[in-house]
């Protein structure tokens, strides 16, 4: 900057860079304290400057174009790690944001939203729905801490959804202790639908049977269930 030159150009004091040593080799530092000095006989020429150089760099030889290369060829190396740990931690990311998407929408719903394209409502023929909730749900909820109560959801939905996966169906959704499966959509099975909600609503009814809250593992857990097929 124009201070800076007029710093230098008008001395005193004089106007000098601080450089630690663990900035530059030793040698570098010392060099360049000569070559600002105020005698201009004790400054080395080109051809000293060049020699104490090789000497710095081992005998190899060496110049200014040499040292950039070699600077960006570390810095575009740098960028490159950098960049490529970047894009794995991205796609991370986005497995995890797929992931979620596809646990809340039907996969061709996700995908239709993830490409930008409009959503058309589809009709279906033939579904059946199941529903269930916790019998007396409101009354533990007063009987146990706000923890317990997730808990008690948390471990219960975990156990059927474990149960629906071996079955065709697909969850809807959960809303409190209310529990919505249905069968024949998203993906069509002509007249299995019934069947498949019907067995799976007997896998989850046998899974209650020996299921505990950890809070109050004495007292049992009892679910409604209700099916509509058309």
């Amino acid at each position: 900057t124009a201070e800076i030159i007029e710093k230098v150009q008008r001395p005193p004091p004089l106007c000098r860079p601080a450089v630690s040593a663990d900035q530059a080799p030793l040698e570098c530092i010392h060099l360049m304290k000569e070559c600002w000095s105020e005698q201009p006989d004790k400054r080395p020429t080109i051809d000293q400057v060049f020699d104490q150089f090789k000497g710095i760099n081992k005998g190899r030889k060496t110049n200014i174009i040499d040292s950039m290369l070699r600077m960006l060829e570390q810095y575009s190396s740098n960028l490159e790690d950098l960049i490529r740990e970047r894009t794995e931690e991205l796609e991370i990311e986005k497995q995890k944001t797929d992931k979620l998407l596809t646990q809340m929408l039907p996969p061709s719903v996700a995908e239709a939203l993830k490409m930008g394209t409009p959503v058309e409502p589809e009709y279906f023929e033939e579904v059946t729905l199941y529903f269930s909730d916790i019998v007396g749900f409101t009354t533990i909820s007063a009987m146990s801490e706000p923890i317990e109560v997730v808990d008690l959801l948390n471990d219960l939905y975990t156990l059927f959804d474990a149960i629906i996966g071996s079955h065709d169906v697909y969850k809807v959704e959960t809303i409190g202790d209310a529990y919505m499966v249905a069968s024949g959509l998203p993906k069509r099975n002509g007249n299995r639908h019934a069947g498949e909600i019907a067995n799976m609503s007997l896998d989850i009814l046998s899974s209650v049977g020996t299921f505990r809250m950890r809070h109050m593992p004495e007292v049992p857990v009892r679910i409604r269930i209700g099916l509509h097929s058309g």
